[in-house]
């Protein structure tokens, strides 16, 4: 490879690192209150034996989908014991069912409905804020009595309502996952704190 070639792509990463950061910095800056409320709100009911239920649609999903194996298996290296936590997006019979009877639309709704209870919350993952299939959820969740959680990018939760926003600053997909990686992993951690704390 170049010389000519080399400097190219060590500027574009260094100008895409610039950017992670600043959306790092101002997701911090704006966000780390709500991220405390959040973390106490998850702590709460897994300690009162209520579950988590996660969803999203593409990359979401799979942030969803990790995040509930993080918390029915392991996040730190110390163990404790399996928190209830399923992934509204995993099952390809429930999945492929929803949407081919009931439309792609009713995908979370109609799962958030048949599992979710009282004092129960539920993450919906949206870089849009517009996913229509997250937007139901979200809201049938509250109609549950669950305590939804939204977690997106700058424009929010367009045209829904939930208990928690956590808004990314930025516009920009890719940066806006890997800080909804972030909020995931000090939500674990906060988790794991309290809980491989108070069974050891």
């Amino acid at each position: 490879m170049s010389k000519e070639k080399l400097s190219t792509n060590k500027a574009l990463m260094e100008r895409y690192s610039r950017g992670h950061q600043l959306v790092v910095d101002q997701s911090f800056l704006r966000l780390g209150d709500e991220l405390v409320a959040v973390s106490k709100v998850l702590v709460k009911a897994l300690e009162a034996g209520r579950k988590v239920l996660t969803l999203g649609n593409g990359g979401s999903a799979t942030q969803a989908s990790h995040f509930a194996g993080e918390l029915m298996g392991r996040f730190s290296k110390s163990t404790r014991r399996p928190l209830a936590a399923v992934a509204l997006t995993s099952d390809p019979g429930v999945v492929t069912c929803i949407a081919n009877d009931f439309g792609y639309g009713a995908l979370f709704e109609r799962q958030v409905e048949g599992l979710a209870g009282s004092g129960d919350v539920v993450f919906g993952f949206t870089t849009s804020g517009k996913s229509e299939n997250v937007l139901r959820g979200l809201s049938m969740a509250r109609r549950m009595r669950a305590i939804a959680v939204a977690v997106t990018g700058s424009a929010g939760l367009v045209g829904g309502k939930v208990d928690y926003l956590l808004d990314v600053p930025s516009s920009t997909t890719s940066y806006i996952q890997e800080v909804h990686l972030m909020f995931v992993h000090l939500w674990c951690t906060y988790v794991d704190e309290v809980f491989v704390r108070s069974e050891t």
